[in-house]
């Protein structure tokens, strides 16, 4: 069995306006999957660095961040990061350039989980219903071209409609895991958040991860869900 997760830590800062990258760390912990896709997961300004200091990772963490090349001080790029869990092999990593007016992203990596390999990626699409199609179909055409694999897309899709646009494109080859309401955390009214998982792929489980801290850590809850391989 294998859990993931999908998380917009609005970088760091909470619904109290304090940036506290020690209570995102502790919701990851309540979270306890295998791999976590988040979002928002740099500081906006300057050099972009990350929102949670590495050596945290390291002290306070059972999570590794996934490397990517490119920028040193920031956890992924343009604010999409990986972490998987300590003892989870990664092969692979690299950042997507997405088709955008405003600096946009997504994050892939490779990895072995026991027997089973899997491709991730992690994404931030764009408040544009037309930048998002465009970026989606990106990132599929990027998942086509590369090996064949058992693939989970997840992140922040800024789609606030129940069906259509990104997500039917997304939803053509791969299939929407049911998670629920992660907007607003305060009142979860929208499902800005999703998980998408290739055939091979069998959700056995998903949700949104409500509790006292998570509410207050960003102003989106995160999403999971629990998959078996497929024969």
């Amino acid at each position: 069995m294998i859990k993931v997760a999908s998380y917009n830590m609005r970088k760091g800062i909470g619904l109290d306006r304090r940036r506290d990258p020690g209570r995102v760390l502790s919701v990851l912990g309540e979270l306890d999957a295998d791999i976590v896709a988040l979002q928002e997961a740099d500081r906006r300004f300057g050099a972009r660095a990350s929102a949670i200091p590495p050596h945290m990772f390291k002290d306070h963490s059972d999570y590794v961040p996934v490397a990517l090349d490119g920028r040193p001080l920031s956890l992924g790029w343009h604010g999409n990061a990986l972490l998987v869990r300590r003892g989870v092999e990664i092969e692979e990593s690299h950042s997507l350039h997405l088709p955008t007016l405003e600096p946009r992203g997504a994050v892939a990596a490779t990895v072995r989980i026991g027997d089973t390999r899997l491709r991730v990626v992690g994404m931030h699409l764009d408040i544009s219903g037309l930048r998002r199609r465009q970026q989606a179909r990106a990132i599929l055409s990027h998942v086509a071209e590369g090996e064949p694999l058992p693939t989970i897309l997840m992140g922040d899709c800024n789609e606030w409609r129940a069906t259509g646009g990104c997500l039917a494109d997304f939803g053509a080859q791969h299939r929407p895991v049911d998670t629920g309401h992660s907007f607003h955390s305060r009142r979860p009214v929208a499902r800005l958040d999703r998980i998408f998982a290739s055939p091979e792929l069998e959700a056995v489980d998903a949700g949104v991860h409500q509790s006292p801290l998570a509410a207050r850590a960003s102003d989106h809850l995160p999403i999971w869900a629990r998959f078996k391989a497929g024969d």
